[in-house]
């Protein structure tokens, strides 16, 4: 996969996740955080298992190894954690520096990729967390 193409599939990424964001701080105006994360998991559910069925159908399912299994299974697991998490925070917060401190994940993710993953910390990396938790702290704070 060339870079363009990861950098476009991650640039969507981000704007859905935005637009995700604005639509859940207007509709957890009168809803429970908790509820509202379990309606969105089940509508996420929903939406993922019809892509897989629309685009792969289910023949990559019985691949799936029990290590694969287990850390997507833990994936989730930190996944609903976040989202728990993220809506409690979005709901007694400003939509902007709660998104903004959601976004230091990137600073746990280069910090867990070089400890788990053994990849290479660079100093670009290193500017790059720098740079982010500099804008959370101006922001935030």
């Amino acid at each position: 996969m060339g870079m363009n193409e990861w950098f476009l599939l991650a640039l969507l990424d981000a704007f859905f996740a935005a637009l995700a964001t604005i639509f859940a701080k207007i509709g957890l105006q009168n809803v429970d955080s908790i509820t509202a994360t379990a309606l969105r998991s089940v509508v996420m559910m929903l939406f993922a298992v019809g892509m897989m069925l629309a685009f792969r159908g289910t023949g990559f399912v019985s691949t799936i190894t029990s290590r694969e299994a287990l850390y997507i299974l833990l994936s989730g697991i930190a996944g609903g954690a976040s989202w728990v998490l993220y809506f409690l925070a979005l709901q007694k917060g400003e939509t902007t520096p709660v998104s903004l401190v959601d976004k230091s994940s990137l600073a746990f993710v280069v910090l867990l990729s070089v400890l788990i993953l053994h990849e290479e910390l660079t100093v670009k990396k290193i500017i790059a967390v720098g740079l982010v938790l500099a804008a959370i702290y101006i922001l935030a704070v």
